[in-house]
């Protein structure tokens, strides 16, 4: 059997890869920074648009995007108080990323549809 060795760089490189996962994992975090891409969003509001999210579920994911500095969390001086969600300057660093998914997806997409019409 062949010894292989993987580079220190690689390792770094992998790490850096984990890394990213850990800090966007789950089903809704990129959903929800993207559509904070197209401007702020009411709470209440993302929850419409992320059909099948629960409360909780919302409540946590934004939690964890606002404590890795992705979102921005404003409570608006309104009757009743009202509050605001935005990406932050470091959370668009992640758009080229999330325009990749989405190219990568719209492809994979009709990849499945193409294959699926042709059996």
């Amino acid at each position: 059997m062949e010894n292989r060795h993987i580079s220190e760089e690689c390792k770094r490189h992998f790490k850096a890869i984990r890394d990213t996962q850990e800090i966007l994992s789950g089903k809704w975090k990129m959903l929800i920074m993207a559509m904070l891409g197209t401007g702020k969003k009411r709470y209440l509001e993302l929850q419409r648009l992320l059909e099948g999210i629960g409360p909780k579920m919302l409540s946590k994911e934004l939690q964890d995007l606002e404590i890795n500095g992705l979102i921005s969390r404003t409570v608006m001086q309104t009757k009743p108080v009202t509050v605001e969600y935005a990406l932050t300057d470091y959370g668009r660093s992640l758009k080229p990323i999330m325009d990749d998914m989405a190219t990568w997806g719209k492809s994979h997409r009709d990849r499945v549809i193409k294959d699926l019409t042709n059996q």
